[in-house]
């Protein structure tokens, strides 16, 4: 050992400073560099351009429900059933998903109140393999729903998603209608089924459960629809109305009931649920 790294060792450091990386954030949107405890202190929204940035499940649970909210537990279904690879193994995909999340796939769901109203409410996360919709989401939609008809609460749910996910193939779209199945049974039920459509909600998503809620509430700036907009252009060979698929064009065109600012979301569904459901006041 050379005597540089003898007296380097000696010396007494404390701990390692954050990084820039850690520090700051860079806004998508409009490429401000935000404070990134300011940026989640204001619920990752950008204060300069409004720009709603995506969340988690954790967090969007954290923001939404009161303190003490119960996760359910997550569904155990058969993993990579089709033995799918293309560029790489699905199994290897999963494992690298969960590598960086602390679930186990891509929708949570848990047990608590908004302000005092009891409710099941249901979180897609965009960042476990872009939100897509395979068996395992489709199961916790269905437990989600299953568990409000049991606690005869409002159902909540937040979508982010990039579709059906490909590599389940007809397994993933067998969710759609099971999922549309849960719906129907809520409103025959008479409890309440709220979406909340955040960036990205597209695909067999939207074309299931995303747009069959009593009411659909978007976040500002969400994109939201089915095919992307470049598949449609290319297939009705036209250009599309500007902010085409956005949350404050579908409100415009009757697709979308309200679009709400994140800041005021928890709020709207505790006004909606008094509204709708004000037995289940707890």
């Amino acid at each position: 050992m050379s005597w540089l790294t003898q007296i380097r060792k000696s010396i007494p450091f404390g701990r390692k400073r954050e990084s820039a990386d850690n520090l700051w954030v860079k806004c998508p949107n409009c490429s401000e560099m935000l404070f990134a405890r300011d940026y989640e202190e204001n619920l990752f929204v950008c204060p300069r351009c409004d720009h709603h940035g995506r969340v988690g499940a954790d967090t969007r649970l954290a923001q939404i429900l009161d303190p003490g909210y119960e996760l359910l537990p997550e569904p155990s279904v058969a993993e990579d059933p089709l033995k799918f690879r293309d560029s790489k193994k699905y199994a290897d995909r999963i494992k690298a998903a969960r590598a960086k999340s602390p679930h186990q796939d891509a929708f949570q769901v848990a047990l608590g109140a908004i302000e005092g109203h009891k409710a099941i409410v249901g979180v897609q996360d965009f960042t476990f393999m872009g939100g897509s919709m395979g068996m395992a989401v489709g199961q916790a939609f269905v437990n989600g729903a299953k568990r409000a008809l049991e606690e005869e609460c409002a159902y909540i749910v937040f979508t982010a998603a990039g579709g059906a996910r490909m590599q389940e193939g007809i397994l993933s779209l067998m969710q759609m209608p099971k999922a549309t199945v849960m719906t129907r049974r809520l409103k025959e039920a008479g409890l309440p089924y709220i979406v909340v459509l955040t960036d990205p909600t597209t695909g067999g998503v939207t074309a299931s459960y995303a747009m069959l809620g009593d009411i659909h509430i978007a976040e500002p700036g969400a994109l939201i629809g089915f095919a992307g907009q470049r598949v449609i252009q290319d297939t009705i060979r036209e250009s599309l109305p500007e902010g085409f698929q956005r949350a404050e064009y579908l409100h415009k065109h009757g697709m979308v009931d309200m679009v709400v600012e994140r800041k005021s979301l928890r709020a709207t569904l505790a006004r909606l649920l008094d509204y709708l459901h004000p037995a289940q006041a707890a």
